[in-house]
């Protein structure tokens, strides 16, 4: 039975860093996504190679790994985690690019909010190196699409919203 408190507060109210240290180390795994709509030209650009900017897939996998690196940095009551793993891959769909980014620790405490924010700051890389040709595209569906590892286990989306 999941316990529906809202642990980065106190019984105060105020908002709190979570106290992990007696919590036992496990794997923890964390798979998260994010789209950027864009229009047709600019894809095929992309995935050409002919952006001005230069490799945009290149260029937004290196953010989205560096940002996981960082995600303490930017969210307030988060963890600064040793990552044993970080991925982010750019997959061409139909109307745009699909991201999926992967964050590993083995901690006591879990990877979503890295796996999140690489997913989520490869999307802005990408739109900040296509904006000067396509500002009309939207990045879209940053979501967690699954977690493994500590006290409440294995979690996976259902559905995929898109």
């Amino acid at each position: 039975m999941p316990d529906d408190r809202l642990s980065h507060v106190d019984e105060h109210g105020a908002a709190r860093m979570v106290d992990v240290a007696g919590k036992p180390v496990t794997h923890r795994r964390a798979v998260a996504s994010a789209f950027v709509r864009m229009r047709s030209e600019t894809l095929a650009m992309i995935v050409e190679g002919r952006a001005p900017k230069g490799d945009v897939i290149a260029v937004a996998r290196v953010a989205g790994i560096m940002a996981a690196k960082r995600t303490s940095d930017l969210i307030p009551l988060c963890h600064p985690l040793p990552l044993t793993h970080a991925t982010v891959d750019l997959e061409p769909a139909a109307d745009g690019m699909r991201i999926t980014a992967v964050a590993e620790t083995d901690g006591t405490t879990g990877v979503e909010m890295e796996a999140l924010t690489a997913a989520g700051v490869a999307a802005l890389t990408l739109y900040d190196m296509c904006k000067a040709v396509d500002r009309g595209m939207v990045v879209t569906d940053v979501m967690l699409l699954s977690k493994e590892g500590g006290r409440s286990g294995t979690w996976t989306r259902k559905e995929d919203p898109q």
